[in-house]
């Protein structure tokens, strides 16, 4: 049996007399300069994160923030305008350091149809300060035992995002999708239970609003004998977002409820879809069917409109990821100039406008109409240049193409 006096710290090999406190585990023992210098470590990170979201800070402002959003996001005005302010607020909140007052937390539901940017939105704002960024689909997501994905696998990600640093981590931001595909649908009963529809907003509830949760370190297969991690929530910014299709509906009702009166007759008015989705309230999304505690939670809603055919023309073209500006890189490579006329570009933007196709859309439609010639021409080396027309848009037309032994056609 070990005497009291050969105890010693385990991390700098101090005996038990030489140190003013030794603290005893399972089976070491660590001695109270060893416990304050790791708390100094402790401390130190916790500063240098802070540092690195305060350098970011300091060079934005709401509008710079915009600026940024207004390279890779077409329109939405509005919608940027109060992310902008949304995240600069709350970053504020993180670093203020006031025992006297607390900043609440500022979570963001965004409402928008299918391919106007929210994902976007998003991940730029990630970039924009350099956090850690995940994203998780709520269709994905189950009630915590049941088959599918715990809702603290979006923190896992988080984590890996962040390398692994589970301080930096606690400062991201998380980005859930499609959270209108849980939202509850009908007041009927139902023998069934609802696991992933309303029990994943129960489930989401406690992380977004900030609690001290155990998560999985790997992604994968459930194991009760992973290892887990602690992470407070409390400062991970949390984005929420959905096409809510019919929503707009809600909103006409809310919005022409008629009074009671001779002088209320005949004073209702069709709202058009744009003017509806600015006018999302929280009862509104109440009534869609996601719950009063989860939509209490989420405290700025940004409306996003429907794309109009001039938005589609500059997403094709404008942001700097365009999709055009992309392939006429990729053909430049080939040492083929590319070239899209007005008329097929306009083509290209009614077709994503009847389509309700959205941004995404487009880029489908283009991979499509471009296969064979990014096939062809990396074999053809006496291809100069090609060019799109609206012919080839609307009708699948050859594209007029120029070659090195033949006299390039001015009005071809």
């Amino acid at each position: 049996m070990t005497n009291k006096s050969e105890n010693y710290c385990y991390f700098c090999g101090r005996k038990e007399k030489e140190v003013h406190i030794l603290i005893a585990g399972a089976s070491t023992f660590i001695c109270d300069n060893c416990v304050e210098n790791a708390t100094n470590i402790i401390a130190m990170e916790e500063k240098i994160n802070n540092n690195h979201i305060l350098e970011g800070f300091n060079k934005l402002t709401p509008k710079k923030i915009k600026q940024e959003l207004d390279k890779v996001v077409i329109g939405q005005t509005n919608a940027k305008k109060v992310l902008s302010v949304a995240i600069y607020n709350h970053y504020k909140r993180l670093l203020l350091d006031d025992k006297e007052i607390t900043l609440n937390k500022n979570n963001v539901l965004m409402v928008g149809p299918t391919g106007v940017g929210k994902t976007l939105l998003a991940k730029t704002l990630a970039n924009i300060f350099q956090l850690p960024f995940a994203i998780a689909d709520a269709t994905a997501l189950t009630e915590a035992g049941y088959v599918g994905d715990d809702v603290e696998t979006i923190i896992t990600r988080l984590i890996q995002d962040a390398n692994g640093d589970i301080a930096l981590a606690e400062k991201g931001i998380i980005y859930i999708d499609e959270i209108d595909k849980v939202a509850k649908r009908s007041n009927g009963l139902s023998i069934t239970r609802d696991v992933s529809g309303e029990g994943v907003q129960q489930a989401l509830l406690k992380i977004i609003e900030g609690t001290e949760a155990s998560v999985p370190m790997s992604l994968g297969r459930k194991n009760p004998n992973q290892d887990m991690v602690k992470v407070d929530t409390s400062n991970i910014l949390f984005i929420v977002g959905g096409a809510f299709p019919g929503i707009e509906d809600i909103v006409r009702r809310r919005f022409n409820t008629r009074g009671i009166g001779f002088g209320n007759q005949g004073k209702q008015k069709t709202l058009e879809k744009k003017e509806a989705f600015n006018l999302v309230e929280t009862s509104d999304i109440i009534e869609y069917g996601l719950i009063p505690e989860f939509v209490g939670r989420l405290s700025s809603i940004v409306s996003l409109e429907p794309l109009e055919l001039n938005d589609f023309i500059q997403i094709l073209t404008k942001p700097t990821n365009a999709i055009i500006k992309q392939y006429i890189k990729i053909f430049e490579m080939d040492n083929v100039e590319l070239v899209f006329t007005k008329g097929a570009l306009k083509a290209l933007a009614k077709k994503g406008l009847e389509k309700e196709m959205g941004a995404r859309g487009l880029s489908n439609l283009l991979e499509k109409m471009m296969t064979d010639l990014m096939f062809e021409i990396p074999s053809n080396k006496k291809i100069i240049k090609v060019e799109i027309t609206e012919d080839v848009v609307n009708y699948m037309k050859t594209p007029l193409i120029t070659s090195k032994d033949k006299k390039e056609r001015k009005n071809a």
